[in-house]
């Protein structure tokens, strides 16, 4: 009977524990229905600035797989940790990370001009690309690619910005392939970066 008991309780504390991770990330993420004509795009058109000042599009993107976060610069938590963890991935992949395009595209136009990318993805690798560009087109880019950003007033008369929290993962034609999320284990992340170069 204490073994029964024992077997219930862990049952029910399995169940809390997926009940409260679907609870946490339903419609954080971007979602595909199926391969069919139905079927959610996710991505689109885009003519916006890297980092460097030049020009980039969508088109720029295709060719190799790549992986894109949308954040922005002044972020104190989310995003400095996951562009520190890319630039851990990239090192560990070695070689094969030259096969992934890694973008940081900010949701924060207004003030990451490309200077300001520059500065901020360079700390962490130079191999991550910022892109920026102006407010209509970064808010239509955002949107098509289901990410999700809103500006948020502070009492000082300071803004912050709510924002998405994954990594997308894409392969060479631009076909959304799920994500890293936020949190997810090193190994974990690593294998799915390995498993989208593999199947690309």
């Amino acid at each position: 009977m204490k073994t029964l008991r024992m077997v219930l309780w862990a049952m029910v504390v399995i169940f809390a524990g997926v009940s409260g991770y679907a609870w946490l990330t339903i419609g954080n993420e971007p979602k595909v229905i199926g391969q069919n004509e139905n079927a959610v795009k996710i991505g689109g058109p885009f003519e916006l600035v890297s980092h460097k000042g030049t020009p980039i599009t969508d088109k720029d993107l295709t060719g190799k797989s790549h992986a894109i976060f949308f954040g922005f610069t002044n972020c104190p938590d989310i995003c400095p940790t996951t562009l520190l963890e890319t630039a851990g991935w990239i090192k560990e992949l070695g070689g094969d990370a030259d096969n992934i395009g890694f973008y940081f595209f900010t949701v924060d136009p207004e003030h990451d001009t490309p200077e300001v990318l520059a500065d901020y993805v360079n700390a962490f690798d130079p191999r991550i690309t910022g892109v920026t560009g102006n407010a209509e087109e970064m808010t239509k880019t955002i949107k098509s690619y289901r990410a999700y950003a809103k500006r948020v007033e502070l009492e000082d008369g300071d803004y912050t910005m709510d924002h998405s929290a994954f990594v997308m993962l894409f392969t060479p034609d631009g076909d959304f392939k799920g994500t890293i999320s936020y949190g997810e284990s090193n190994e974990i992340a690593v294998e799915k970066l390995r498993r989208l170069i593999k199947n690309s």
